[in-house]
C-alpha cells in the first residue's frame, strides 16, 4: 500500500494500483506487471476515488497514469485467476468500474497524461486514450480485442477511439481486432507523442513539466472545451456499450472465446 502528503492529507493506493503525489504530479500506476497489468474492479474503482479527490486539491497540477513493468494494460482480466473463487469483480463489475474511471479522467479539471509502454488493449485502450496527452514508446501497441472473446468495445473505446481517428479506422480497430503499433497510432491521430523506448521518461517529464508550471485555470478551461466539442457522444457511448456488453457477456459466443483464449485454440463462434 503506498500512501503520499498531501495539503489535504494522504492518497492512498492499493497493492495492484500505487498512488504517489510528487511536486505536483500525481502519479497512478497499474501494478499488476505479471498478468501486463489487467484490470480488476478495485483498481479501476480506485482510480475514480483517487481523482475525484484529486479535483478539488489544489496539491495536484497534472496527473500522469501509467502501467509497472513492461505493458500498460492488457485489458480487463480474463485469466484463470481472474474467475476464480475470491476473485476482484465479475466482469459486470469490472464493466461498471471501468466507465467510472474512464469518466473521472474526461471529467478532472486538471490535465491527465497517459504513459504507454509495450500493449495496451481492450479497456486498457480506453483508459489510456481517456487522458489528454497519450504519450507511447516506440514498442507500444494498441489492441481493441474484444471481437476476438465475443464482446463489443467498452470503457468508452466506440466514442474516444472514432473521437480521434475517425469511423473508418476505428471500424478497423474494433472489428478486426488488428494491432496499431505506436508509429501508426501517432499518424492516425490517436496519440499524441511517441518517443524511442530510452527517451520515453525524459519526454514524458518534459510534458508534465510544462502542464505543472502551466496556468491552471486556462489548462482547465481549455480541456472542458475541447472535450464539449469532441466527445459529445461519451455518455451515449458508455450507456450503449454497457447494454449491449451485459448481453454479450451472457452469450455463448463470449463462454467459447474465453474457453479457446484460456485453452490457446481458435474460436468458434455459433451466436447469430
Amino acid at each position: 500500500m503506498t500512501t503520499t502528503q498531501s495539503t489535504s492529507g494522504a492518497y492512498q493506493g492499493i497493492d495492484d494500483l500505487i498512488v504517489e503525489l510528487s511536486d505536483g504530479v500525481l502519479a497512478v500506476t497499474l501494478n499488476r506487471p505479471d498478468s501486463l497489468n489487467s484490470l480488476t474492479a478495485p483498481m479501476l474503482h480506485t482510480i475514480g476515488d483517487v481523482l475525484d479527490r484529486a479535483a478539488g486539491d489544489p496539491a495536484v497540477r497534472v496527473v500522469r497514469l501509467g502501467g509497472a513493468g513492461r505493458g500498460f494494460s492488457s485489458g480487463a482480466g480474463i485469466g484463470a485467476e481472474d474467475h476464480a473463487p475470491g476473485a476482484s469483480g465479475t466482469p459486470a463489475d469490472v464493466l461498471a468500474a471501468a466507465n467510472r474511471a474512464v469518466r473521472a479522467i474526461v471529467d478532472l479539471p486538471k490535465p491527465v497524461v497517459s504513459v504507454v509502454r509495450g500493449p495496451a488493449a481492450g479497456v486498457g485502450v480506453s483508459l489510456a486514450i481517456a487522458a489528454d496527452v497519450v504519450l507511447a514508446s516506440e514498442e507500444a501497441y494498441f489492441l481493441l480485442a474484444f471481437t476476438k472473446i465475443g464482446l463489443m468495445p467498452d470503457g468508452g473505446a466506440s466514442a474516444l477511439v472514432a473521437a480521434a481517428v475517425g469511423r473508418t479506422r476505428a471500424m478497423r480497430m474494433a472489428l478486426l481486432a488488428e494491432r496499431l503499433p505506436a508509429g501508426e497510432a501517432l499518424a492516425a491521430g490517436l496519440i499524441s507523442a511517441v518517443y524511442p523506448a530510452a527517451d520515453l521518461e525524459a519526454g514524458v517529464d518534459a510534458v508534465l513539466a510544462t502542464l505543472t508550471s502551466g496556468p491552471a485555470v486556462a489548462l482547465r478551461k481549455t480541456k472542458q472545451a475541447i472535450n464539449a466539442a469532441t466527445l459529445t457522444e461519451l455518455t451515449g457511448a458508455l450507456d450503449r456499450e454497457t447494454e449491449g456488453q451485459l448481453a454479450l457477456l451472457d452469450a455463448d459466443d463470449f463462454r467459447e472465446g474465453t474457453t479457446a483464449f484460456r485453452e490457446r485454440r481458435a474460436a468458434t463462434f455459433t451466436d447469430h
